[in-house]
């Protein structure tokens, strides 16, 4: 199965390399996916709703200008811009619609944590807009900057603290954001799930359609 996927803000060869690292490292066999930059034009972080709206607009317009030969398009974001205006016009998965939408057939009280607000409230509102919202407990924000997203330290410690402060509200976390490594939390009872590396294996286990 072949992937195209673009990020929701521009960024620099330096991190769109370390990203794609990323996604080759979690490929599970028979899978591949090709990144790219979402360009200029997009914003740089996603701080502001305007942000969000202005970020989802460019990776609508860049899926619809996707090659062809691609067997899936998803947005390498976990904000899963444009998936539901695009489906079912182009065969587009979201991330958070796939690593939600498997706790939820699991029935699992589910927790989330954002780097800031306006992304806590776009999580709440794709869950809502998924009719799932009865089966997520909450948003914790950890208050970090973009650059924290290729701070592995930073965040895995901003992380630790979220989940924590969960208590025992729910068994799962799911990390809210596609393109940080999880490898750490506190409290041993909650499981905190990467979204990313959780859409890619069930991507996997339905092989091509």
């Amino acid at each position: 199965m072949r992937i195209f996927s673009v990020t929701p803000i521009h960024v620099g060869p330096q991190e769109l390399s370390r990203r794609q690292q990323r996604y080759d490292a979690l490929l599970p066999s028979g899978l591949t996916l090709d990144l790219v930059d979402i360009g200029p034009q997009a914003p740089r972080s996603l701080d502001t709703g305007a942000d969000v709206r202005a970020s989802e607009a460019a990776v609508v317009a860049a899926l619809r200008a996707a090659p062809q030969g691609y067997d899936v398009l998803m947005p390498d974001c976990v904000l899963d811009p444009g998936v539901a205006e695009l489906a079912p016009e182009l065969p587009v998965v979201g991330i958070l619609q796939l690593s939600l939408g498997w706790q939820v057939v699991r029935g699992r009280r589910v927790g989330l944590v954002a780097r800031n607000e306006a992304i806590a409230d776009e999580l709440l509102a794709r869950a809502k807009a998924y009719d799932w919202a009865e089966h997520v407990a909450g948003v914790r924000v950890l208050g970090l900057a973009v650059e924290a997203i290729s701070d592995q330290e930073q965040w895995t410690a901003g992380l630790r603290q979220a989940v924590d402060g969960f208590g025992d509200q729910v068994a799962t976390v799911i990390n809210g954001c596609s393109a940080v490594e999880v490898t750490g939390h506190g409290a041993r009872r909650t499981r905190v799930v990467d979204p990313t590396a959780l859409a890619l294996r069930l991507l996997a286990a339905e092989g091509p359609q």
